[in-house]
């Protein structure tokens, strides 16, 4: 019983017993199956990304949604009525928290958490 209880707890949707038949084996396979399409897995690599994203402070992740829409510094500048000066030190600091080196890895950041989460 321990046993089943720890395999639960790790994620198994159903535990066999032996001997089980055929029918009851894929009635379980059936209910996992519709168990893993209702439910979305997010992987790890999503649950840190968005936990890097979550950090950003309130005006970094406006800067943070300008960049992913695309937007120049300047626009982006205009848009939250700071200067483009500004909308570079927050871009960097952006950039610092995400961990990122590159603009498309930004938005490859946010297109992972937007499409799994």
């Amino acid at each position: 019983m321990p046993l089943a209880v720890h395999v639960m707890k790790a994620g198994a949707v159903d535990f066999l017993e032996k001997p089980f038949s055929d029918d009851r084996f894929l009635e379980v396979v059936r209910s996992a199956i519709r168990a893993s399409q209702d439910r979305p897995v997010e992987s790890e690599e999503v649950r840190a990304v968005k936990a890097l994203i979550e950090a950003l402070s309130e005006r970094e992740s406006q800067v943070f949604q300008g960049l992913v829409e695309g937007k120049a510094n300047k626009v982006i500048a205009h848009d939250l009525e700071i200067s483009p000066r500004t909308v570079e030190i927050y871009r960097a600091n952006v950039m610092n928290k995400l961990k990122a080196k590159s603009l498309s890895e930004v938005i490859r950041m946010a297109l992972l958490v937007q499409n799994r989460g």
